[in-house]
């Protein structure tokens, strides 16, 4: 019988080399295999190149997961999807210290699965139309806020899937030297089982590495798996580092969130110069969007408090890209779970009927037309439906997370924003200024003061906030629109 169980972090690391390439299971902490990443910094191993699909996160002072390969200068390039919560990663790559190649989610995870299944290269609706397809990405910074390099364009091709004719985007696959993954369980021959959402992007990344390292938190003996509860055969593995129960407990949370079962609803307040709806009453705009029964996908920030205003009787059913389907309400101090969070990297419950998966699955779901509606945030739309709402040259880059995916995958997609900056520039124009996320794909647009609608006319106006007047509309709207000949304000 194979036994692939090693002794210590040291026999488990053997072979790797400063220089090489790691492919990172987990999604921000939540399945980062941590005790192997503080073993390469322990072994000073550097000059490292990165996949995964965030770099750790950074809380105050503190560097959790891969961010602590960056806070001791480890890495050399990092290609993933989301900066998120770490401030010196950020740092690092606008002062040119780390060349960075930003990745959608979804082709990230398809990327490394690709690489493991021996395909070197597939097509994607993903990142048509954007700097992802067309070159321009920064890939380093001079120091001074500028891009000294950028990426290059790639080959694109017009083909029809299921009947619809679109741009398709050629992406290479991802393989890695060793990739380094974090199990819940494994048995002595690699295979594994992940646990709840903690799977994200453990089998695409331990698919992709010529040697793939495990951290398990539990060791069973062959046989005490049962073929079915699987989720990694052991033909992916080379071995397996057995943690510690302290190790295997030691798991952070980048955003624990409870709710009170006795609190009733706190008043929402309008910020002081904000006119039409609050955040709150957006949301609860927003919520009427939806359907009973639909699948639903909703992006970080004000989009998640869409759940808490659905109407009677309308129940719909959320997927979180990061590998979740019916994602509950947020959790009981009680049912707080590190292996359960949400795509903005938050403590939920799950509901019953609900299931977890990996990245790709996840995406398969988005980019195969499954979620019939994806409500997320911007930083600027046109009046054309393009959305751009990851990143602002030269002083800040969060990353395209899912969002590339989910506007091309989505049968609707509804945009919630601010009207306005805070500086009052408007955020609706004829044209985006901000790197886009797509062209053409948004379907309706709520802000604080108004909702439009993107028609083949034109943008148009169909719904004034209470209060708002359509001169306040017009002063804050650079775009172009008609107004709806049925335009009333909101009850």
């Amino acid at each position: 019988m194979v036994n692939k169980i090693v002794a210590d972090a040291s026999e488990a690391l053997a072979g790797l080399e400063s220089g090489m390439s790691l492919a990172v299971g987990g999604f921000g902490i939540c399945g980062n295999p941590t005790v192997l990443i503080d073993a390469i910094v322990d072994r000073g191993t550097d000059r490292l190149d990165i996949y995964s699909n965030n770099p750790g996160t950074q809380l105050g002072d503190k560097h959790l997961g891969l961010a602590k390969l960056f806070i001791n200068q480890r890495a050399k390039k990092f290609g993933g999807s989301y900066i998120g919560f770490n401030k010196e990663f950020e740092r690092q790559f606008l002062n040119g210290e780390l060349d960075v190649e930003l990745i959608p989610q979804g082709t990230l995870a398809e990327k490394m699965r690709a690489g493991g299944a021996g395909i070197p290269a597939f097509f994607t609706a993903t990142g048509a139309g954007t700097m992802v397809a067309d070159g321009g990405l920064p890939v380093r910074y001079d120091g001074q806020g500028n891009a000294s390099i950028v990426s290059a364009p790639k080959e694109t091709r017009v083909m029809t899937h299921r009947g619809k004719e679109q741009t398709y985007v050629l992406e290479e696959a991802i393989t890695c030297d060793f990739a380094l993954v974090r199990a819940a369980k494994a048995d002595k021959e690699g295979n594994l089982v992940f646990n709840l959402t903690a799977a994200n992007f453990n089998a695409n990344a331990a698919m992709c590495g010529a040697v793939t390292v495990v951290e398990a938190e539990e060791i069973v003996e062959v046989g005490e798996l049962t073929p079915d509860e699987i989720h990694l055969p052991g033909i992916f593995v080379d071995c397996i580092l057995p943690l510690t129960p302290e190790q295997a407990k030691d798991k952070s949370i980048e955003r624990i969130i409870i709710r009170d079962e006795e609190s009733g609803v706190v008043e929402a307040l309008r910020p002081e110069g904000r006119e039409g709806w609050t955040r709150e009453e957006m949301a609860a705009r927003a919520a009427l969007e939806l359907s009973d029964g639909e699948y639903v996908n909703l992006g970080i920030g004000m989009p998640t408090m869409v759940p808490d205003y659905l109407p009677e009787g309308v129940n719909v059913i959320l997927q979180s890209e990061n590998g979740l389907l019916k994602t509950g309400p947020s959790p009981l101090a009680h049912e707080v779970h590190p292996d359960v969070i949400n795509a903005g990297k938050a403590t939920v419950t799950i509901l019953p009927g609900g299931s977890t998966f990996d990245s790709a699955m996840s995406f398969a779901m988005i980019r195969g037309g499954y979620v019939d509606t994806a409500i997320l945030g911007a930083l600027q739309v046109s009046a054309t439906g393009d959305i751009a709402n990851w990143g602002i040259p030269g002083k800040k880059f969060t990353g395209m997370g899912g969002a590339m995916d989910l506007v091309k995958g989505a049968n609707r997609v509804v945009v919630m924003l601010d009207h306005t900056a805070v500086d009052g520039t408007p955020k609706i124009l004829n044209e985006c200024s901000y790197p886009l996320t797509a062209i053409g794909a948004v379907d309706r647009i709520i802000t604080n003061l108004a909702v439009f609608d993107v028609t083949e006319e034109g943008l148009k106006l169909i719904e004034l906030a209470p209060g708002v007047t359509l001169e306040e509309v017009e002063a804050a709207t650079a775009a172009d629109f008609i107004v709806c000949e049925k335009l009333e304000a909101a009850a």
